[in-house]
């Protein structure tokens, strides 16, 4: 299965694998492909990426972080519901909130960010 993407699109798709080194055997028709304006994108379907979710963040100094032990709580910057940061090799894509699948936590997306938009925060 052939699909046309546009040069926003791959760019995108490109800056989500981060510091993954493709070998030449993908970049060579990557490359020629984009010559012709027709770019496939089979050739990256089978790339991993890392998908993780935030749930929050904070900062403390060393002390701190050393006193910490089994029981401890850390308050995170964000407020309870609200929504997980979703990222893909360190790229803020979407935002989704906690599910239960099975018995396992999983992650419906609530918001998507457009290749457009991850492109405009990567300058």
């Amino acid at each position: 299965m052939s699909e046309n993407i546009t040069d926003a699109d791959m760019a995108a798709a490109m800056a989500m694998m981060g510091g993954v080194e493709l070998p030449a055997a993908v970049l060579a028709p990557v490359a020629a492909a984009e010559t012709r304006n027709d770019v496939n994108i089979d050739v990256i379907l089978d790339v991993p990426v890392t998908l993780s979710l935030e749930v929050g963040r904070t900062r403390l100094p060393i002390r701190s972080l050393l006193q910490l032990n089994q029981g401890s709580v850390v308050e995170l910057e964000r407020a309870a519901g609200e929504p997980l940061d979703v990222y893909v090799n360190g790229t803020l894509v979407a935002h989704g909130e906690v599910v239960v699948v099975n018995e396992k936590f999983g992650i419906r997306l609530i918001d998507v960010i457009s290749p457009a938009e991850r492109i405009r925060k990567l300058k």
